[in-house]
């Protein structure tokens, strides 16, 4: 991939109605030899006229006069909207927003229904960390448990990640926020995501946590321990709700800041750390941090001997994909939860595999 192309994850989206936006399609459409053109937009209007008409079963040759009926009298080929991926070169043909989303996420319902469809479309939530919060981002973007995805990570994707982190070996060397979002793109053009290359830091939070509107959830999943912290302190200042996943026997602490702007952060377990409302870590009290809020006595034993072999056989503890496509699916739905108003306490959760499916 050439260097002015390792930091574009927007995607193009052409409406042919305006003059300047049919230009641009027209001058990809007549560069076929170097870009993928995919049209099937006749398939989607096809799914958008069977979800229209749930109790008719519509025989295979009434589909043509039904789709002609729709477009009355617009040509199919301009009908919706042509989205262009320059990352991939990439031409598609999709139907516009609203029937875009209303026929993606028809197999949601009624496990989410129409209403909660449209009070979560217009949801932000933030995801520090990508990680586990890679499997997270895509798996609230699949749902589409918002309508906005905010990303923040500084790394870029090493061979010893793949392990976990759904990315092909072209993708080596780009960064995780840039995968991430890029994906998204790919599932769903009209989610809005917006990206922040350094990670969490002091300086950025309160974009992340405020602009272009303040963030109704934030999912904090990220290495760093003083951030990990320091955003949470932030979150709780601005009252929004925080998740945590630790991809480690299913444990996921939900934190309701926005019900409790009282409360401690991470359940209390630090709070002889604090001191005038912030903590610092140190050398000297990373390890007691760590344990504090991990409490070793909880986690796996498989985790336990591997924390103890950190910095002798291994360089950091063990993350599996398994465990963290768990974590992307558990966290999706305390998400949608709490977004809609079904889940109001706070608390430490297990989703434990060892334990529920022991021989």
């Amino acid at each position: 991939m050439c260097d002015e192309m390792k930091d574009v994850y927007l995607p193009i989206i052409l409406r042919l109605e305006h003059a300047s936006e049919r230009s641009t399609f027209e001058s990809l459409y007549q560069d076929r030899d170097t870009i993928s053109v995919y049209d099937e937009i006749f398939s989607q209007l096809k799914e958008l006229i069977k979800i229209s008409h749930p109790s008719r079963k519509i025989a295979e040759e009434e589909y043509p006069l039904l789709i002609e009926e729709h477009l009355a009298g617009r040509r199919i080929e301009e009908y919706g909207v042509w989205v262009y991926y320059p990352w991939s070169r990439r031409l598609v043909h999709l139907l516009d927003e609203d029937e875009f989303v209303e026929v993606r996420t028809n197999r949601n319902r009624n496990k989410i229904t129409r209403e909660e469809q449209d009070i979560l479309r217009a949801k932000k939530i933030g995801v520090g960390g990508l990680s586990v919060g890679q499997s997270i981002a895509l798996t609230l973007a699949m749902e589409r448990t918002c309508g906005e995805i905010r990303l923040a990570d500084f790394d870029t994707a090493e061979l010893s990640n793949l392990n976990r982190i759904r990315a092909g070996v072209h993708n080596l060397g780009l960064s995780k926020t840039i995968i991430a979002a890029r994906e998204i793109a790919e599932i769903d053009p009209f989610i809005k995501v917006r990206i922040f290359n350094d990670g969490l830091t002091e300086n950025n939070l309160s974009d992340i946590f405020l602009s272009g509107g303040k963030l109704d959830l934030f999912v904090e999943v990220c290495d760093g321990i003083q951030m990990k912290l320091t955003s949470r302190l932030k979150a709780k200042e601005l009252q929004i709700p925080v998740v945590m996943d630790t991809n480690d026997r299913g444990m996921l602490d939900v934190e309701r800041f926005d019900l409790e702007p009282e409360r401690p952060i991470l359940h209390g377990f630090l709070e002889h750390f604090i001191g005038d409302g912030a903590i610092t870590v140190t050398d000297e009290n990373r390890g007691q941090i760590v344990g504090a809020i991990l409490n070793f006595e909880t986690l796996s034993e498989r985790m336990k001997l591997s924390m103890a072999e950190i910095g002798k056989t291994i360089n950091t503890w063990p993350q599996l994909a398994s465990s963290v496509v768990l974590g992307g699916a558990i966290t999706t739905d305390i998400c949608r939860r709490i977004l809609l108003d079904q889940h109001s306490a706070s608390g430490r959760y297990y989703v434990d595999l060892d334990e529920l499916l022991k021989d």
